[in-house]
Parts: C-alpha cells; structure tokens; sequence
C-alpha cells in the first residue's frame, strides 16, 4: 500500500480539553504539509463529540461536528464519508455548549437550616456522594474528471467551510486525488478501500487559517462552524474505522443522540453492563424507593435478564466499583457509560427560550431569621418553631428534594440555539465510550437501547447517589472534561 510520510491524517472533535489536536470521529482530517526543512510533529486525535438525529422510520441521520484545531500547518482540511449524499447545513456556534448545559445531571438537593442547632441530623441520602456525573451550502456539480473514477457531485460553502462532495469508484483514484489536491493522508489505501468498496461518498473541507489564532510557537488554533450533515441512511451509523489512523492508543467519544427511543452502542460495546449495575447497586445499598418510578420499573422487568447480562460482563472481564474509575479489563478495553438521558416534554423545549427555569430552587428555611433571632430568649424559641415547620412542610412538598443545578445568566442566554433542534417527545440519550485502536476496525452501529430484548425506558437525569463516601464517580476525571469547554461553561458535581 502506498502512503505519504509528508503529514499525518488529522481527525478533529468537539471534547474542547484544552489546546490539544482534538478530533471527531466521523471525519478524516488533513493537514497540507508546509515545504521547508523542518519537520512537522504528529497530530493525533485524543477525542471526539457528536450530536446525531435518528428518524428510523424515513430512514434520515443527521450528524453535527464543530472540529477544534490546533496545527502549525499552512491551512487544514477534512474529510467525513457518508453512506448517501449529505446537504449540508451551517449550525449554531454555541450548539455543543448548549447541548451540554440542556445535560448537566441535577443535583437533589433538601432544604437545610443554617441557624437550628444541629439536633436534625441530615438524611443519610445527603451525605452521600454522587454515583455518576452526569443554512446549507449548496453548488452546482463539477464535471467529472474523466482520467480517473473520481466524481466531483457538489462543490460549494458551508458557513467559513469551502467543501466538496465526491465519489470515487477505486481506492487508489481517491489516494491519488488528496495527493494531488494537496491534502495530506498518512492511512494506506485500504482505510479508503473500506469506505470506497460501500460505495459511500466523500465530503471533503479546507480551512483558511487566515480565520484562525496564531499562535507564539507559530501553531494555529480556533473553532470552525459547525456543520451538519443530513443523509439518508437503512442502519443508524458512524463512520469510526477512518478515525483509526490518527489515533495513537486510545481516543475518547460523547454522543448525543436524539431518537424516539434511548440509543446505545451494539454489543459488548452497550452501557447496559455499567448502567444496569449501577442501579442494582443503589437498589441494594439505599432501597428501591432512591430509583425514579421508570427505572425502578425498568429494572424489576430486566430481572430474568441480567444474570445473562452480568456473566457477559464477567465474560469481558470487566468490573465496577463504586467511587472509581472504571478499570480496564486485560485487553485494555472499558465499560461504556450512560451519561444522561430523557424523553424531552414541552417543558424542557419553552426551557430553551426561557419560558421554563433551566433548575428548581430549594426554599431557604431561614429566610426571614438572623443568629441574633436564635440567640434572643424571647424570641428564641418560636423562630425555631418557624423553621422547623418550613422545613417539615418542605419535605413534605418535595420528598425527593429539589433537583438544582447552576448556570450563568450568559450562558443561559445560549439555550435558544438549540431551539428546533432538539424536540419534544425525542428521546436524548449521551453515553460515552473510550475506544482503543483494536475497537475500530469497523464503522460503529447505533441501536436502541434494551437489556436482552427488553426495551429500555429508564432515564437519567440526576446526579445517582449511593452510600460509597469519597471518590469520584465511576469513570473519575473525565465526564466534566468531555463538554464542550468554554469559559464560564458549569461541570456536573
């Protein structure tokens, strides 16, 4: 197989975590080689985020990426295969941070009195930690280049994106054509082969990195639009295999993915061996009565099915400890995560153009008082009274508490570009995965999510609490470090 040294495929994401190379899968990403004597160091893809529409009825996906890049490359560029031509639409720049501040887990939350005396211990369930965080482009067609199998269907712009669609009936056609249209490609021909011999088309994009950040070392680094793609497709997938020549070891993935029904990932690659075993766990240690009704239910049908679903699990060599880090099994691979999921109301579409709070508030039994009330003894007593009634008629209100997260007014004002994307009655699920070399050998296929042919309709949508004290969740660092990172953007507690 043939290969060019010159520059290495550059796959870029969404997962902001700092200034690093940072990729999406779905898309082979290149670098034009700079022509000088020195050479250029590898850029690889340490993670990735997407956000994917499914109609399973229509057969329509939509995949949205906004690629992060940082390179000391003269101008950058990438390609994403489709199984169909896609249309391609120009999206919000706020998109991805929208999206994750709409999945930021709420933390339940019981109001407390600051001023009583510590007669009232507070619930167990309190001092308990956390289990888990939680305008189209268009172009008229270009001729064929009758030399080679190479078809040019669509050229055009997409927001500051000058893009290509093509087609390609050999391998060796598509290899020859990135050379010498000055992209870079460090894969061989057989990654292509792959997608070439499906018969998938190809959409290829520059970068003008006039439109960048120059850095001091000379290195650019800078957001480009986000862009969504809009294909018909008979299965739910995402291309992953040419995401594989950019990946080092190891690369991170987030996905949204919006459906009728909760979505997962297929195979021994599906969160329900984490998921499944996280709520058993909270059953166990704290009681049936912690789970909300849907996955209370949602487990009590799954019973005849995990006992399967736990000896696969052991099968895999996996394990799941409570207030740690997912461990890897021998062949280095992880568990998959559920990290939040819901079927949208009404309620949750007017919170996006503020009609609705983005969070409950928990009542302040105190308000009203001072210390110096308590300390007065003739008023002493009766304030205590006072309080003690709120917060006994509070808990009443809300025996599960109140669901509270925070966000800033700035960043609140981002929710409404999300408004005619997401929809109510779609079910949003974000689960996460991190996939070695040796797990992308194939595209991925995404399907509903069930426990043996049991349908899934369990949510998450709060922070889950068990009786483990300290730690840090079950994967430790990275769900807060997997939003789209910008300044001011909250982190799940």
């Amino acid at each position: 197989m043939r290969k060019v040294h010159a520059s290495r495929l550059l796959l870029i994401g969404v997962a902001l975590l700092g200034l690093t190379p940072l990729a999406d899968a779905m898309c082979g990403y290149f670098r034009r080689p700079i022509i000088r004597d020195v050479a250029q160091p590898p850029v690889l893809q340490p993670s990735q985020i997407a956000f994917v529409t499914w109609d399973p009825v229509e057969k329509v996906e939509t995949v949205t990426v906004q690629p992060r890049f940082e390179g000391s490359a003269e101008d950058f560029g990438m390609v994403i295969p489709t199984p169909t031509q896609p249309k391609l639409h120009e999206m919000p720049r706020d998109f991805f941070k929208a999206l994750g501040l709409v999945t930021v887990p709420k933390k339940r939350v019981y109001p407390e009195s600051k001023l009583l005396p510590q007669m009232f211990p507070r619930m167990m369930a309190q001092r308990a930690m956390p289990m888990a965080k939680g305008a189209g482009g268009g172009g008229e067609a270009v001729a064929e280049d009758i030399k080679t199998t190479i078809k040019i269907i669509e050229a055009g712009q997409v927001g500051n994106l000058d893009y290509k669609i093509i087609t390609a009936g050999r391998s060796d056609d598509l290899f020859t054509w990135l050379k010498d249209n000055k992209y870079g490609y460090d894969g061989d021909e057989a990654t292509l082969n792959f997608y070439v011999q499906k018969k998938y088309f190809f959409t290829v994009m520059k970068i003008d990195t006039l439109q960048m950040k120059r850095n001091k070392d000379g290195s650019f680094t800078g957001d480009v639009t986000p862009t969504r793609f809009t294909f018909s497709s008979e299965q739910l997938v995402y291309p992953l295999k040419i995401t594989q020549v950019s990946v080092k070891d190891k690369t991170d993935a987030l996905f949204y993915v919006q459906a009728p029904y909760k979505v997962d990932f297929q195979g021994d690659l599906s969160y329900q061996f984490h998921w499944t075993s996280m709520l058993q766990q909270i059953e166990n240690t704290m009681g049936p009565g912690e789970l909300l009704e849907p996955n209370r239910k949602w487990l009590q049908s799954v019973r005849t099915k995990t006992p399967d679903l736990f000896t696969r699990a052991g099968q895999l060599g996996f394990s799941f400890p409570l207030g740690r880090e997912l461990p890897p099994n021998k062949a280095g691979h992880r568990p998959s995560s559920l990290e939040w999921a819901k079927r949208l109301t009404a309620d949750d579409i007017r919170m996006l153009s503020g009609d609705m709070p983005y969070s409950e508030t928990a009542p302040d039994p105190d308000w009203g008082f001072t210390r110096q009330d308590i300390a007065d003894p003739q008023r002493s007593a009766a304030v205590m009274k006072v309080i003690q009634h709120r917060v006994a008629k509070y808990r009443q209100d809300k025996p599960r508490g109140y669901l509270v997260r925070t966000a800033s007014k700035e960043d609140l004002q981002t929710l409404g570009v999300l408004k005619g994307h997401l929809q109510a009655g779609q079910t949003l699920t974000k689960f996460y995965h991190t996939f070695t070399r040796d797990e992308m050998n194939e595209d991925l296929v995404l399907v509903q999510a069930k426990a043996g042919d049991v349908e899934d309709g369990s949510e998450h949508e709060e922070v889950l609490r068990t009786m483990t004290f300290g730690g840090r969740g079950p994967r430790g660092p990275f769900p807060p470090d997997l939003l789209p990172r910008r300044p001011g953007l909250p982190v799940p507690q």
